[in-house]
Formats: structure tokens, sequence, C-alpha cells
């Protein structure tokens, strides 16, 4: 990653929102970059947990054999199929043989999703997970990732929309948590102006991640932009100093 955008968009980050915590970085690469390969489990293990451990420092690395979760697989672009009866799974179940999630009211529902559905393929054997302040030149981060509490994602929004003639900078699209943090932002960063993804609204992912935190990711091709409108947005008038002395004042709780 480019160390001067690293320095000025850590630099931005303490003066406009404090001690809150820096964001992680996600990338498909060949190489580890210094990551380590996330554990394999033997049963099933939301990989939301392990993002977890990136947000408290510890760099990981994903592929199509240690992400526990099938879910994942796909998320992630390691796998393309669902599973058998998946339509059943997201609905209201088989009764005897399968217990439904209940996020979607009928399978018919579920199908019709699926076919406004997109999917997305690893462009590589590694997905990487770093911490912002990890990044050296050789990373080339695809998602700048957040997991932040109500006023910091106020703030990510605002910012978002900063220079949209449009109402929509952000996205929050119907999905897996680990779509919404990785698939998502992954497809919107091929596009040419890329939109934001507010996320981690899944219940089945929620325990993970810690009350009241909810997910915000930027395509590291909207990322520099917006780094660049910092210095001159909302964020340097009075109205945000309200906003930034109770982030400070809350900054004492590990928010992750």
């Amino acid at each position: 990653m480019n160390e001067i955008l690293k320095s000025t968009f850590i630099d931005r980050w303490k003066k406009y929102f404090g001690d809150a915590p820096l964001p992680i970085s996600l990338f498909f690469s060949n190489d580890l970059h210094h990551a380590e390969p996330a554990k394999k489990f033997q049963v099933h293990h939301c990989m939301i947990a392990d993002l977890s451990l990136v947000f408290k420092g510890k760099s990981l690395a994903f592929n199509a054999v240690n992400i526990g979760c099938g879910g994942g697989l796909r998320y992630c672009g390691f796998a393309d199929q669902l599973r058998p009866g998946f339509e059943f799974f997201l609905s209201y179940g088989i009764e005897g043989k399968m217990e439904g999630e209940r996020y979607k009211k009928d399978p018919e529902t579920v199908l019709e999703l699926m076919k406004n559905t997109s999917s997305l393929k690893a462009a590589a054997s590694w997905l990487i997970a770093k911490p912002f302040e990890q990044l050296d030149q050789e990373d080339h981060p695809e998602i700048i990732l957040f997991f932040a509490t109500a006023d910091i994602l106020a703030g990510l929004f605002t910012l978002a929309n900063y220079d949209r003639t449009d109402h929509y900078g952000v996205k929050s699209p119907f999905s897996a948590g680990c779509g919404s943090v990785i698939q998502y932002p992954l497809l919107e960063n091929q596009k040419e102006e890329p939109d934001c993804i507010l996320g981690m609204f899944d219940s089945s992912a929620r325990p993970y991640v810690k009350e009241g935190l909810l997910s915000f990711a930027i395509p590291m091709k909207r990322f520099e932009t917006l780094v660049g409108y910092m210095d001159e947005s909302f964020l340097i008038t009075n109205t945000w100093d309200v906003i930034k002395k109770r982030i400070a004042k809350n900054s004492g709780d590990k928010m992750l």
C-alpha cells in the first residue's frame, strides 16, 4: 500500500475519530504477506470470529481449506455451490429434516432472490486479512473494513456521500455476515464507481461481534478519494466536534 496514503489516513482518523479502532484490510494474493493461515476447525466455524481477531492485531489468511463454513467459502469466492435445500434452510426448513433460519418467508422467495444474487470468484489462492496499520508497500488492499459504533458509522456514512449527487453512496444488501464484509465490497471494487457497504445485520453472525457494532466496508477504489475529502468535509465543523467528543468519551470501552 502507498505509505503516504496509509500515514495520511491514520493521521486524519486520529484527528477526527480519536482513539476509535483503525480498520482492517482484505485482498486476494497467492502469497501470505506475513499473515498466518487461519486455524482449521473440524466443526462449523464462522469466519467473522476470525475477523474479530484481525481487528485485535492478528494477520490471517483464508483459503478453500481452512474456512469452516459453507457460506464463508461461497462469499469469499472459494466455492460456487449452495448447500442442498438452501431455499428451505433460509426460510422455514423441512419438518423432521432441516431447521430453517426463517430469514425469508418461504422457499419460493429464496429462489427468486438467488436469481438476482451475484457471485464472486476468488482472484488468488489466499484471502488476506490484515490490520490497517500493518500494511506495507507489498500489500494491495481491495477492501478497507471497519467494525464501528453508531457515531463512527454516521461519520463514515456522511463522508461516503460527500461528493455524490444521488442519495445512495452506501448500500446495505441482504446477506450473510461474510457476504456483507467480503463479497459485496469486493464486487463493488470491480466497478468504475463503487459504493460503500453497510452490513453485519445477519443474526447468525452477530454473536461474533460485540453488541452495538456494525460493519462499514470501503472499496479501495473509493478509499483514497474519501481520505482526500476528510480535511474539507463536515469533519472540520463544530457539528462534528460534538460527536467527536462523544466518541472520545466512549473510546475507553473496548469496542472489539
